[in-house]
């Protein structure tokens, strides 16, 4: 096909015609393997006779393809064609001079990913000369070939940012960067005024961002020397302090926040403050980081880091005094290295005497209502709610970056710090002014926790309460409603105690009238305070409800059934207000008292659990049509993570987890559960068919609690089976550890059907099967279909003998694979579960799949079973036992050939685990006393809301510290393991048992049987001469009829059992004995 016909043929992919549209795309994915199809894009798109929508729609295929086939994975799709080479070598010839020459932005963006790709699968060895050319275009004179050099620099780095492995990416960065910092710092020569510099800050931008691109995970060498960071910190230096005129950038705030200048400014400021946090700040790094940003971390902080707070300090001072403007991201960098300024002894000190204006003037007014607050609240309530309730959407906002600050403060420097800024409060709070009341409540909010807990003001708390708090919730202006129900919500949480029953009376009626206040805002923010009253103060509780609804109930004694209907109106109330707002949030609140209010909710079950799912499938068909729309060719992570609009799906998630709750709170009730079952398989059947893939997790959890809690499948949920197995053998077949539980379920609980129905047991099979052979699965998902098969195995015994035979064939074939301990055993296990479902008929089939593969699985399993840690759960050495009996009663002539001689160590395997079993099972007895009373235990520490221990200008290590230096210790034994794996020095597998946790939440059809009596049983009816085989003469004294029946038999018994183990089999005998007497 020519290039005219070929750019036709793209032209048709954007035609308003759907038809056309179908048609053309049909027809580029026949030709678009055809070796020579990639280079014919290269020159349609650099070709200026073409129109630049087709040469768009061009270079999005070229992204897509060369994304797709440039590097194949192991197990391609049959129509999966690899990149032929000579495309290749166009590819790379062409893709710097076609960055060059590219028309708009939008194409740019395309082929910028595309050598991104390019890069990270051929650079260094395959593309040598790359660097040499990217350099050549920024030494450049024409600012179109500089352009593509900074995007080519980006792309370099970008291809190599996430390496751990320091190999690539340093060599990219000192070839590079030292030209890359010269440019910039000539392009701040050039005045933002002049029409012709609007490509300088765009190329500023760029050059900055591939600088914090550089430094996600390491800094290198180049990097940390000071050919390299006094020019580079001149220049952050030169942009944090650069002045924009105003004829330069956009008079919308919005706008100008996102023009080239203030992007450049805010990667400067972000460029400095992950300098310090990640590598300057010696106090704060972790220990395997010491070794390698040690001596620059010491040389940062005292040569970097004072002049970092010296600008900042005065960008702040203009800001304050009005002499200068600050977009909000550069703000919130400011908190952000403020923050970090607190712990380290070096910074504090330059950091303490400004505390207080800071404090005042700085982080105060972010928290005060302001006009910007005003116009959303009338504008948006919804969208205030969210920005003011939702940590998720406070992402780089000043507001979190000056609440950080401020809990950083008290929390670190408690004793400087603290009282001071109660004192700012109170002083605040006696203004007649109420925007600067609101800041004041919304920081008393901030500062609750750790109010509530300091020695010397949690004693006056109350009086606050009453002083300062309660007038507000009949204040005029409705934002100091809203605050006072927050300001009531946190300190109840944080463990208020009131002395005068009265004033918590006071404060539960004041919020209870909230509830029905005309502004949005306000109503949400009581809810959320009812609920911390509500699981704090069961009597603050009931009083809410005789006021919102009428019904009197005496305070002290707490009748509970008076306020049943209350509860649900309640609930429903909360509903509205959720399905207005879509806040997770509110969720929480539904979920809270649902929990607190089981027995009283249990008669409207079934009619709350269907305004659940109403408000469910409106969030879930909702989300669904956001996925539905057009997704954008080139999508950056920054807008994802700050415009990202996933409100409904975490909504439709907080809905289906509140279901949840109302599914565990009456399980008492069969009958009710079985009808709010009905209720949900429609929205869970919903998400399934329609793959809301984000949502199963939730959906499984439903199902596994609805079939476990009910110990039944109802005829409406085997369609849920049915699109289980269709799902998994499509589009989630990595979702089987989600899947698990419930299809574990289908099988335990539904073994009636599945032994009627051979079809539901071959998809159950090939579920196994599948996830032990797909190339996309790992160990983890193989595990998790052993486990499906176990409980086939067990659940369904007589009913499965036509595939037995292909189970211990699949299990055969991985007898020596896998990567863990966890695995290998999991796979044993399955043909230990073969010989308990039909001892002779496995070992036949292990003899069919190889001669003499049955001795090689009774030495697999003998030397787990001799070993001290390799069966190490209960039901490992109780399925063991229990096989172990099967052999015991086979007879003579069914036994293998090759394995007759090693026949009488049956008994000594088995007392071996009989042994072990007590020791497990106390162990297991441990881990669930300690699930049950776990939450018992979890009292707060009291050190983590404040430090008044110590010196007060000493460095701080806290639990942040804690954390990332474990994190630290994390990554770098895994990264240590990865590299010694690739060199094969990996040694890793000495205690990988060890890693085998008892599973509290895995029930087992063997958990009812006795082991002790089923072995003596087995003992008994064994074959006589067995039993010759495994006993010494002390032994068949316990097995007196054998002695008395076979007393030659008897007399010629060998002494093959030690005394330890006659010991265990008397103790085992006489364990038998008891549970035959109870």
């Amino acid at each position: 096909m020519d290039l005219q016909s070929l750019a036709n043929l793209f032209a048709t992919t954007y035609n308003p015609d759907p038809n056309v549209q179908k048609t053309g795309e049909l027809q580029i994915r026949k030709i678009g393997a055809q070796e020579g199809m990639l280079t014919a894009l290269l020159q349609i798109i650099a070709s200026d006779g073409v129109e630049i929508a087709t040469r768009q729609a061009c270079s999005v295929y070229l992204k897509n393809r060369v994304h797709t086939s440039y590097i194949l994975p192991p197990n391609p799709r049959p129509d999966h064609v690899p990149i032929a080479q000579s495309d290749r070598t166009a590819l790379k010839a062409n893709i710097l001079p076609l960055l060059s020459a590219s028309p708009s932005r939008s194409i740019t963006v395309q082929v910028a990913a595309t050598l991104k790709d390019l890069v990270a699968h051929d650079f260094p060895d395959r593309w040598s000369s790359l660097l040499d050319d990217v350099k050549r275009l920024l030494g450049s004179g024409d600012v179109r070939e500089v352009g593509a050099g900074v995007v080519a620099s980006l792309e370099c780095v970008r291809a190599f940012r996430f390496r751990q492995k320091a190999d690539v990416l340093p060599s990219i960065i000192a070839t590079l960067f030292p030209t890359l910092v010269t440019i910039a710092d000539g392009m701040l020569n050039t005045s933002p005024s002049q029409p012709a510099s609007q490509e300088i800050p765009a190329m500023l931008h760029l050059i900055l961002k591939t600088y914090k691109t550089a430094i996600i995970v390491n800094l290198s060498p180049h990097q940390q020397s000071p050919e390299s960071l006094v020019p580079w910190g001149r220049l952050l230096f030169r942009v944090v302090g650069m002045v924009v005129p105003v004829e330069g950038v956009p008079t919308d705030e919005e706008d100008r926040e996102k023009c080239e200048w203030w992007k450049a400014k805010k990667w400067a400021y972000g460029i400095l403050g992950r300098l310090f946090h990640r590598f300057g700040n010696p106090s704060q790094l972790p220990s395997p980081m010491q070794n390698e940003y040690g001596v620059f971390a010491e040389h940062f902080v005292t040569t970097f880091a004072p002049e970092i707070f010296k600008v900042y300090l005065h960008q702040v001072e203009l800001y304050v005094s009005g002499q200068a403007w600050l977009g909000k991201k550069c703000q919130y960098q400011i908190f952000q290295f403020f923050t970090e300024c607190i712990k380290p002894k070096s910074t504090w000190i330059l950091l303490k005497p400004h505390v207080d204006s800071l404090v005042a003037n700085f982080a105060f007014p972010q928290l005060t209502f302001n006009a910007s607050k005003q116009a959303m609240w009338e504008a948006d309530p919804v969208e205030y709610v969210r920005a003011s309730v939702d940590e998720y959407e406070n992402f780089s906002s000043p507001v979190s970056g000056a609440t950080s600050f401020l809990l950083s403060l008290a929390s670190n420097r408690t004793k400087t710090s603290f009282l001071p800024m109660l004192q700012f409060i109170n002083t605040v709070l006696r203004s007649p002014t109420p925007a600067q009341r609101f800041g004041a409540l919304t920081m008393m909010s901030v500062l609750g926790p750790f109010i509530v807990r300091h020695p010397d003001v949690k004693g006056s708390i109350e009086q606050f309460m009453v002083q300062y708090v309660l007038p507000e919730f009949t204040s005029q202006e409705p934002y100091l409603r809203s605050v006072a129900c927050e300001v009531l919500g946190v300190v109840t949480k944080a463990g208020i105690t009131w002395v005068t029953e009265e004033n918590l009376s006071n404060h539960s009626r004041a919020v209870a009238l909230a509830l029905d206040d005309r502004e949005l805002p306000v109503r949400v923010q009581a809810a959320l305070a009812i609920t911390e009253l509500v699981l704090v103060h069961d009597s603050g509780a009931l009083e809410i409800f005789s006021l919102l609804y009428c019904v009197q109930v005496n305070f002290g004694s707490l009748v509970r059934d008076a306020v049943a209907p209350q509860v649900g109106k309640v609930v429903q109330d909360l509903l509205k207000l959720s399905d207005e707002t879509d806040l997770d949030v509110l969720n929480h609140s539904m979920e809270a008292m649902v929990d607190r209010f089981q027995n009283e909710l249990l008669p409207v079950a079934s009619q709350l659990t269907a305004r659940l799912c109403e408000s469910y499938l409106r969030l879930a068909r909702e989300g669904l049509a956001q996925q539905k729309e057009a997704v954008p060719d080139s999508i950056d992570v920054e807008s994802l993570m700050t415009d990202g609009d996933d409100d409904k799906v975490y909504g439709a998630m907080g809905v289906a987890k509140t279901i949840g709750t109302v599914v565990s709170c009456i399980d008492s009730s069969p009958e009710i559960l079985s009808q709010v079952q009905e209720v949900i398989i429609p929205i869970i059947r919903f998400t399934l068919e329609n793959k809301l893939i984000d949502l199963f997790d939730n959906m499984y959890d439903l199902v596994d609690a609805l079939t476990f809690r009910l110990h039944a499948i109802s005829p409406n949920m085997w369609p849920v089976f049915e699109l289980t197995y269709d799902l998994f053998k499509n589009d989630a077949v990595d979702f089987l550890d989600e899947m698990l539980p419930s299809l574990d379920n289908f099988v335990s609980y539904g073994t009636d059907v599945l032994k009627a129905r051979p079809d539901y047991r071959s998809k159950v099979l090939d579920m196994y099967r599948t996830a032990m052979t797909s190339p996309q699965l790992g160990d983890n998902d193989k595990i998790n279909g052993c486990k499906l098969a176990e409980s086939m195995l067990l659940n369904l015994h007589g009913h499965i003998d036509d595939q037995l035979q292909d189970i211990v064939i699949i299990a055969a074939d991985h007898i020596d694979k896998g990567e863990t301990a966890s695995f290998r055993l999991a796979n044993l296990e399955i043909l230990v579960n073969a010989v308990l479902y039909n001892a002779s008929a496995a070992l036949h089939f292990m003899e069919a799949y190889k001669p003499g593969f049955s001795r090689t699985f009774f030495e697999r399993w003998f030397v787990a079973i001799n070993s001290d840690a390799k069966l190490p759960r209960v039901h490992d050495k109780k399925l063991s036992i229990l096989a172990l009996c099967k052999l015991l009663e086979m007879e003579a002539g069914a036994i293998p050939e090759g394995l007759r001689d090693g026949w009488p160590g049956i008994v000594g395997g088995a007392l071996n685990i009989f042994k072990a079993l007590p020791q497990a099972v106390a162990k297991r007895k441990v881990l669930e006393d300690q699930l049950v009373e776990g939450s018992d235990d979890e009292d707060e520490d009291e050190t983590r809301y404040l430090n008044l221990e110590g010196e007060e200008d000493e460095d701080v290590w806290d639990e942040d510290s804690a954390y990332l230096e474990i994190l630290a210790k994390e990554g770098a034994r895994l990264r240590e393991k990865s590299e010694n794996a690739e060199t094969g020095d990996d040694e890793s597998d000495t205690s990988e048992e060890s890693e085998i946790e008892e599973e509290l939440g895995f029930f087992s059809p063997l958990d009812n049987i006795n082991t002790y009596v089923t072995f003596k049983q087995a003992m008994q009816s064994a074959p006589f001469i067995l039993i010759v085989l495994y006993c010494s003469p002390f032994t068949m004294t316990i097995f007196t009829a054998f002695q008395n029946q076979n007393s030659n038999l008897y007399q010629a018994a060998t002494t093959m059992l030690t005394v330890e183990r006659q010991t265990v089999l008397m103790e085992v005998v006489t364990m038998a004995n008891q549970a035959n007497r109870s």
